[in-house]
């Protein structure tokens, strides 16, 4: 009965939070549809509200529950879930834009993309790279996220797709991210994620967007479990930030340069482990001589702001 319950919480909070997601995505895209509403487009109910908006949401359920039908490093399949996610909306669905375009936030202009015939060669490099890099998911996916928007391959949809993909990149590092609802929180700081676009444009340097969208997934993935607590210590940093694979308790204080086996208990290796940053890799025999520790997914987010 406990198993039930457990996993009927757990379809329940990953309902929820498709559904802050698909209004977080769209909602930065002037969508106006609340989460109520979404919950009935996506129950089958009738809403009342403008075809344009309730069109979008029916794309983007549709795009989520196509997600283990892509691959990340296909072209082809990102064609296909722009198809997906602007049926009804544009002409040109699923093929690469031909006249000009560019990033607009109100009256501001936050980029001008590149000229329409070098975008099949730009997107080609960037598949090509996705495809070879051996960085981790959450900065490969910041990174094609970012020259994504770069390029703005679309004629619309640019937006909605970078994040679609970043999450889909994610959800092949951890399954769970793709129910964490990280573009509620990039809505909600709206305004700083065009500033670290425009700003990483200006300086031709990704980076400032890169963190941005790393502090955002870290959030998020805070949001979605509370108990987790994202702010560590100084100690805990350092802790999180030495560990190198599967690590000895001895190989950990020798990295760190401490003596002490109470203080690195108390201080490092203990809050790490209560804070679900480090993980035992003989959780049922703690003081096993053979044991060792190494970073949870949220050890190596935190490692990464």
């Amino acid at each position: 009965m406990t198993v039930l319950t457990d996993s009927s919480k757990e379809l329940r909070l990953r309902r929820i939070n498709r559904v802050r997601t698909i209004r977080g995505s769209l909602a930065i895209e002037g969508n106006n549809l609340s989460e109520e509403q979404i919950t009935a487009i996506l129950d089958g109910k009738r809403v009342i509200a403008p075809p344009r908006e309730i069109q979008e949401v029916r794309n983007a359920i549709a795009a989520y529950d196509r997600f283990d039908d892509w691959s990340v490093e296909s072209e082809a399949d990102l064609k296909d879930a722009h198809g997906v996610l602007m049926a009804g909306l544009i002409d040109e669905v699923g093929m690469y834009r031909r006249s000009g375009v560019g990033v607009i936030a109100g009256e501001r202009v936050i980029h001008m993309a590149p000229p329409a015939d070098r975008v099949p060669a730009l997107m080609q490099d960037l598949f090509s790279w996705l495809g070879a890099t051996e960085d981790h998911p959450l900065i490969v996916s910041s990174v094609f996220h970012y020259e994504f928007e770069f390029i703005h391959p679309f004629a619309d949809g640019n937006g909605r797709m970078g994040r679609l993909w970043q999450t889909l990149i994610l959800k092949g590092w951890n399954p769970l991210v793709a129910d964490i609802p990280v573009e509620s929180l990039v809505f909600e700081h709206q305004e700083e994620y065009y500033d670290a676009l425009q700003q990483s444009t200006n300086n031709a340097d990704s980076a400032p967007f890169i963190e941005f969208m790393l502090r955002m997934v870290l959030n998020a993935v805070s949001s979605a479990t509370p108990q987790v607590d994202p702010y560590v210590t100084p100690q805990v940093k350092a802790l999180i930030e030495a560990i190198s694979g599967e690590m000895s308790r001895d190989e950990l204080q020798t990295a760190l340069s401490l003596k002490d086996r109470k203080s690195f208990r108390e201080l490092y290796l203990k809050p790490a482990l209560e804070e679900g940053l480090v993980e035992m890799t003989i959780p049922d025999k703690p003081n096993s001589r053979n044991q060792k520790y190494r970073l949870t997914e949220k050890g190596q987010l935190a490692v990464y702001i």
